[in-house]
């Protein structure tokens, strides 16, 4: 008999089905020569520090670093896992071979084969290794069963990352509870955690200390026209007012008319954190409502693996994107069809196929998150705009670049020159995706506050016709404006500086090299922020993402670049990834935070300052 364990009972239903197991038992389905069964997520987990050392049970700065010999997993205390957990090992221990059918994916991995080994399963694994869940990548799955043993730098890398994440919270967390928490409250420390808090500690911050300074703008209008002066703006009244003087009532002379044609190519599309950063700012979803929201897409068959970081599909994808198209043009919401004419303006020749979109050398276990071409049924408000998305940008790869010409025209007042730009869309091509529902979401597209909202806002200014060397009247003004802080963080912009290590990038290959160091992996990213409110370090102001009191203290008493750099907290996790392709050892990942905690630990103990955390968390509660 062969056992196939899925992550959760709703998965094993769907693959009980495609492959014949349809009689239903206590725990597990049976048939065909299968029994499918299921975990509810983690069942296992890596021992508590009491259960390697009774002398670890109390909290104690003498008992640290705690650095077990070996580490070990346990079933997680809940009546209903060990109740399951009896029944996957009768069946495992029985069995003649096993297909892991766990999320595929780093913790999909580390799911499934701790609850192997706890089983002690002795007979060969194969994977299961799917980017969607429709019957027909199912069969197709069953079909290519690959190796467990493929799959072993992976279950390496999560593996490595617990037992890193372990001896860090566990001692880190003990450390500075004990020593500067004055015993009242828990002090939560974490390796992905603490940066990202500091992150946005250090950005309030600046915004606490910045010192507003004014400046002067000096622009004139003529026809209809803001002309701004190019020599920038003035740091004194008197200087503003003297350039003012100069032009007042003098000509302003047309002296360059330049028009420049251009191409905007599609946007990429979809991993996990560009859709996460998109619907915070549209819609204001947090982090983790879109991972629910598109892991619910996921289940459904409606949309492909979520859990990526990569923007690219392989080719062998391509052939089946006519399919895909077809099943959008036949999706219908509410009696309409959104996208049948957007597809249809594709239809009569074949789907482009560039780099931009299909390149085998930037997918490894998944790629984009693009639709199933399964048509979609009964979707809830929010679940139907994160499939939007996902289908509009799919559609949209595949249409022409935007073609546009830009218009700068340069004037000259008496010796200042004055400059106007305009850009016009000549040929919408991609653009034309987004164009029907642009009314509907002009507002949503800017509820995101702050300068941190970088996308483009689709405004087109068109320029009259100037001509070198006309002159006219003009209406020059002379504007005090003041400088402006820094934006707080939102959870978009938040995501983009996890995934960029803190670096502020606009630029989308430079941004896609920087996501090699970046903090957390997209799945974690969501649920670290949320760890972060749970903990009351951080707190919601509308859309903005502030520090607590306690928050701040936090950050102010961790004198350890390590535990708060988002650079070196970047460098851990580009050695995760290496272990997961092969290039660095699981062992020296581990030795190395061995001795990076033994070291935090004596340089904690050596501190003799009275520094401690003052704000109770609870006192913060009762304020809000």
């Amino acid at each position: 008999m062969i056992v196939c364990i899925a992550e959760k009972p709703s998965v094993a239903r769907d693959i009980a089905r495609i492959i014949g197991a349809n009689t239903q038992h206590q725990g597990y389905m049976e048939g065909n020569g299968y029994q499918v069964t299921w975990t509810f997520g983690h069942l296992c987990t890596l021992k508590e520090p009491h259960d390697y050392t009774p002398m670890w049970k109390t909290w104690s700065l003498s008992a640290l670093p705690m650095i077990p010999q070996r580490f070990g997993i346990k079933l997680i205390e809940q009546d209903s896992i060990k109740k399951q957990f009896a029944i996957i090992e009768k069946l495992m221990q029985a069995a003649d071979g096993i297909v892991n059918c766990g999320d595929a994916g780093q913790e999909g991995e580390l799911i499934q084969r701790w609850v192997m080994q706890k089983a002690q399963a002795k007979c060969p694994v194969k994977r299961l290794w799917i980017s969607s869940m429709t019957d027909e990548a199912i069969r197709e799955g069953f079909q290519q069963l690959k190796d467990q043993q493929d799959y072993q730098p992976l279950y390496l890398a999560g593996l490595s990352r617990a037992i890193g994440d372990w001896l860090l919270g566990m001692n880190a967390t003990r450390l500075y509870t004990l020593k500067y928490g004055q015993n009242r409250q828990v002090l939560s420390i974490g390796r992905v955690q603490t940066p990202t808090l500091a992150l946005i500690v250090n950005r309030q911050k600046e915004i606490d200390n910045f010192k507003p300074e004014p400046y002067w703008v000096l622009a004139t209008v003529y026809r209809d026209t803001t002309f701004t002066a190019t020599s920038g703006k003035f740091t004194s009244k008197e200087e503003g007012e003297k350039a003012f003087k100069t032009i007042d009532g003098k000509p302003i002379v047309i002296t360059k008319v330049e028009k420049k044609e251009g191409k905007e190519s599609p946007k990429p599309l979809y991993d996990l954190t560009s859709l996460q950063v998109d619907c915070n700012r549209k819609y204001g979803l947090s982090a983790e409502q879109t991972l629910n929201l598109i892991q619910s897409l996921y289940e459904h068959k409606l949309t492909t693996y979520p859990r990526v970081d990569t923007q690219f599909l392989p080719d062998d994808v391509y052939p089946k994107c006519p399919q895909t198209m077809n099943g959008l043009f036949q999706t219908k919401f509410a009696g309409k069809a959104p996208y049948a004419e957007l597809v249809r303006k594709l239809g009569g020749k074949p789907l482009k196929k560039t780099k931009k979109i299909f390149d085998n050398s930037k997918v490894t276990d998944h790629h984009a998150i693009i639709p199933t071409g399964v048509i979609p049924n009964g979707l809830s408000d929010l679940e139907y705009k994160v499939y939007d998305l996902i289908a509009r940008r799919f559609i949209a790869a595949f249409y022409p670049d935007c073609k546009y010409s830009t218009t700068t025209v340069l004037g000259d007042i008496d010796g200042i020159e004055f400059k106007a730009t305009g850009k016009e869309i000549l040929d919408a091509g991609w653009r034309e995706v987004y164009l029907e529902e642009r009314g509907e979401r002009r507002e949503e597209r800017d509820i995101s506050e702050g300068s941190e909202n970088t996308e483009n806002t689709d405004e087109e200014r068109t320029l009259p016709t100037f001509v070198k060397g006309e002159s006219g009247e003009h209406k020059p003004t002379l504007t005090e404006k003041m400088t402006t802080p820094p934006p707080y963080y939102t959870e978009a912009s938040l995501l983009r500086a996890m995934e960029t290590a803190g670096k502020f990038v606009e630029d989308e290959e430079l941004r896609s090299a920087l996501k090699e160091n970046g903090i957390g992996r997209p799945s974690s990213r969501a649920g670290i922020i949320e760890t972060l409110f749970k903990r009351n370090y951080i707190r919601r102001e509308r859309k903005r993402l502030v520090a607590t009191e306690t928050g701040i203290q936090l950050i102010d008493i961790i004198h350890e670049e390590l535990l708060k750099s988002c650079e070196l907290t970047g460098i851990w996790e580009k050695k995760l990834r290496d272990i997961e392709h092969k290039k660095y050892e699981p062992a020296q990942f581990i030795d190395e935070l061995k001795e990076q905690v033994t070291q935090i630990v004596n340089q904690v103990l050596a501190d003799n300052s009275n520094r401690h955390v003052t704000t109770m968390v609870n006192k913060e509660k009762k304020k809000k």
